[in-house]
C-alpha cells in the first residue's frame, strides 16, 4: 500500500481567526468546516492542489493551550513550497506576515522563515527544480 499524509493537526485558539489567517492571509483553501458539536468544529484548510491538509484544532484544555504556538518546541514546524519565493514572500510581507529570518539561497533553493498568527515557526521554500 502507498502512503502519504493526509493532514496534520494543528492547535488553535480560535476557529474564525483561523480560518481568517490562513485563507486571507496565506491563500489557502477552506476544505471543510463542519460544527460537531457547540464547542468543536472540524476545520480542514490547504494549499490549493496540495494533497496535506491542516486541521485547525481549537485546543480544548489549559494543557493544549500551552501548546498553541509551540507545537515543535520553537523549531521550523511546517514547510511551505512554493513555485515562486519572492512572489509569496512580498504578498506575505505586505499582509504583515511576520518573517523572522531574510530570505537565502541554500542548496536545496531559496527559503526563509516566518511566524503564523500564533508564533508556530514555518520555512517559506522555493525548491530547486
Amino acid at each position: 500500500m502507498k502512503q502519504q499524509l493526509g493532514q496534520i493537526s494543528l492547535l488553535v485558539r480560535d476557529y474564525d481567526e483561523s480560518i481568517d489567517y490562513y485563507t486571507q492571509i496565506l491563500g489557502f483553501e477552506l476544505l471543510e468546516d463542519t460544527r460537531l458539536s457547540e464547542s468543536k468544529r472540524w476545520v480542514r484548510v490547504s494549499p490549493p492542489g496540495s494533497s496535506c491538509h491542516l486541521l485547525l484544532a481549537k485546543a480544548a484544555n489549559e494543557a493544549q493551550e500551552k501548546q498553541i504556538g509551540f507545537q515543535s518546541g520553537g523549531r521550523v514546524f511546517l514547510f511551505l513550497y512554493t513555485d515562486d519565493f519572492y512572489r509569496d514572500y512580498e504578498k506575505y510581507t505586505s499582509l504583515g506576515v511576520e518573517f523572522i529570518r531574510k530570505p537565502a539561497k541554500e542548496d536545496f533553493g531559496i527559503v526563509s522563515v516566518f511566524k503564523d498568527l500564533y508564533g508556530n515557526l514555518w520555512d517559506l521554500i522555493e525548491p530547486i527544480q
